[in-house]
């Protein structure tokens, strides 16, 4: 009772609550509308690359003209992701404003001419440098600039996909492994609503998933032994490749720095070989984002919702196009080829144990997910967001085993170790 009439305390949270929703709400708002921006040209640059097929054979090209840029003009802002969070971890020079233009064009001029790359990575990066800039036009103090930091990630994840929930916890979950930065809670909360709210009020939509699949027992999913037991295996693998993937792509990054020391031929050079992919392959399929195509035999992330929409081995050869596109120095994010490459695994799977297909897909979307950034929790809410609670259960089964299975690597090098996956017995 005592507690509960300290009024003192009370207005203390209110105006904690007042304050930071004032503070975070231009971050907010400019990191939504960089994301309407940047989701409103990304679809027109698809689009110009679908009309205009020769546009492929300008990768290499777009590769060095990216590579020149950032080498001359980027400074750390080569760095993207990574040197959000550590600035957030250690705050240093802080986060350059040029990241924001720099990872627009770049990720756009990678899209236009098919290189295989997300788009979370670049929200990301405008958040956080749009952060940054507001922080210290405002003369926030250094730790309150680290969570304008996390609110511009937050911002910037939950507007571009249009989870803003998954968005919050993202932000909190994605810096140390284990770890969830609860006192920034307030803050990256208002800032991903805000974000996503200002995103769609530009006239952005999001792709609209579907499971249609129902248990029979599906208000208690537990009980249906058999499907969870799929589950487990399946979320095993998505663990497997998702660190397949975090750990192929730094080898290739490496690789290209040890034999290319000039930084621009590095994308220049990876753009020769996705365009011998494509003529390996014999397939256009994994080139860009690959949500939709127009194309109606193509695989694409919803085709992998449909039996027959994915071939067995399409996720390892959006693994293969993704990695030497990322790794060789082009622009963009990894998490839209990530959920390609569960969505087609989980396909693939689906059909091999008996397994319904739309449910298995949605499972290795957020899965792969998951365990390549190690953030089973804000996956879990991702599943909720995207293909509704239904099947909340075998959400949280997959993310948690996938995360668990997923090692110690990750897509983010300045991620730290928190605390061990499992338990010393």
């Amino acid at each position: 009772m005592k507690q509960f009439c300290n009024v003192r305390e009370h207005l203390e949270n209110l105006r904690h609550l007042l304050q930071w929703t004032l503070l975070v709400l231009p971050v907010a708002i400019l990191s939504g509308s960089a994301s309407a921006l940047f989701l409103w040209a990304l679809d027109h640059v698809t689009r110009l690359r679908w009309e205009n097929p020769w546009l492929l054979f300008l990768l290499p090209i777009s590769g060095l003209a990216v590579g020149w840029v950032y080498h001359h003009f980027g400074k750390k802002s080569d760095a993207g992701t990574n040197l959000i969070m550590e600035e957030i971890h250690t705050p240093g020079g802080g986060v350059p404003g040029r990241m924001a233009p720099l990872v627009l064009a770049g990720t756009l001029l990678t899209h236009l001419c098919g290189g295989s790359a997300g788009r979370e990575g670049t929200a990301v990066q405008m958040g956080g440098s749009l952060a940054g800039l507001f922080g210290r036009l405002a003369k926030v103090s250094a730790e309150n600039r680290r969570v304008l930091l996390l609110a511009g990630v937050a911002a910037g994840f939950g507007s571009v996909f249009g989870t803003p929930l998954a968005g919050a916890i993202f932000a909190l979950e994605v810096l140390v492994v284990g770890h969830v930065r609860y006192d920034a809670l307030i803050p990256v909360l208002v800032a991903s609503l805000v974000g996503d709210f200002t995103c769609s009020l530009w006239g952005i939509h999001h792709t609209p998933y579907h499971i249609a699949f129902v248990a029979a027992d599906s208000g208690h999913a537990l009980l249906n032994g058999a499907l969870l037991g799929k589950v487990v295996l399946a979320a095993i693998l998505f663990g497997l490749v998702s660190q397949g993937f975090a750990e192929f792509t730094h080898l290739i990054k490496k690789t290209f720095a040890r034999l290319l020391p000039y930084a621009p031929l590095r994308p220049a050079v990876g753009g020769v070989l996705v365009i011998g992919l494509v003529w390996l392959v014999g397939t256009r399929d994994y080139l860009g984002l690959g949500v939709t195509s127009p194309d109606s035999d193509a695989v694409t992330i919803l085709s992998a919702f449909t039996p027959g929409g994915a071939t067995p081995w399409s996720w390892w050869w959006k693994l293969l196009f993704t990695a030497i596109t990322l790794g060789s120095g082009f622009k963009g994010g990894e998490v839209t080829p990530l959920f390609f490459i569960g969505a087609t695994l989980g396909h693939a799977l689906a059909l091999l144990l008996g397994a319904p297909v739309d449910l298995f897909a949605a499972l290795g979307f957020i899965a792969v997910f998951a365990g390549a950034t190690n953030t089973p929790l804000a996956c879990t809410v991702m599943g909720l967001e995207l293909f509704g609670s239904t099947h909340a259960v075998y959400f949280a089964v997959a993310c948690f085993i996938a995360y668990l299975f997923s090692g110690h690597s990750g897509i983010y090098t300045a991620q730290r170790p928190g605390v061990p996956k499992k338990p010393a017995i």
